[in-house]
């Protein structure tokens, strides 16, 4: 079931890894990559996370995202700051996994586009009943794995300024927004939950 499914629970691994991607990444972009990265997980040098077992875990879905993207757009995220960091790491989470990319536009745009403004673990379980429906594999999940992916999606959302304490979402925006119209991902504007006049004047300014 799982080698038909294009979905994976993988997002348990870790959540945004926001420093951990950032100290891993000269390994992933160097030749050397699979023997830094060996040594990394047996000898713990940057991530300084104690237990080898969610060490290796935290490295594989960093390694997942990284391979995810071209490298020529990790080659523009270090030159980021961290708030254009930070919106980058969404990007690449709704490009890596299936389940949040669905969370994302099935439930949490059409919440913002609602009067309630507000996303919640029971909107994204009523998702799940829905991928279930047609997949086995996500079918097969237990519910404690379904709540953990959920979870997971919440607190990355959290994590890059779109969703506070009380579950209200809010758009999020960095100085650099005009990149993704120029390199091809124009619908992830409208993912951060932007106003469509908002576009448009990216757009402008991304022209003149």
């Amino acid at each position: 079931m799982q080698a038909k499914s294009p979905y994976t629970a993988a997002i348990t691994g870790g959540g945004l890894l926001f420093e951990e991607t950032n100290v891993m990444l000269p390994l992933l972009l160097s030749p050397d990559r699979t023997t830094l990265v060996k040594d990394e997980v047996s000898n713990n040098r940057l991530l300084r996370i104690n237990a080898e077992k969610s060490r290796y875990r935290a490295v594989a879905e960093i390694g997942r995202r990284f391979d995810a993207m071209p490298s020529s757009f990790w080659q523009d995220y270090l030159l980021m700051n961290e708030e254009e960091r930070r919106v980058a790491l969404l990007l690449v989470m709704l490009k890596t996994y299936k389940i949040l990319f669905d969370f994302h536009i099935n439930v949490t745009l059409r919440r913002w586009n609602s009067i309630s403004k507000s996303v919640c673990i029971d909107d994204l379980m009523m998702e799940f009943n829905e991928i279930s429906a047609r997949d086995e594999f996500v079918d097969s999940w237990s519910d404690n794995t379904k709540d953990r992916v959920a979870s997971a999606y919440l607190s990355v959302l959290r994590k890059v300024g779109m969703l506070d304490r009380a579950n209200r979402l809010s758009a999020i925006k960095s100085t650099n927004m005009d990149y993704y119209l120029t390199h091809g991902e124009a619908w992830f504007l409208e993912a951060c939950l932007l106003q469509p006049y908002q576009i448009e004047q990216i757009r402008k300014e991304a022209m003149s």
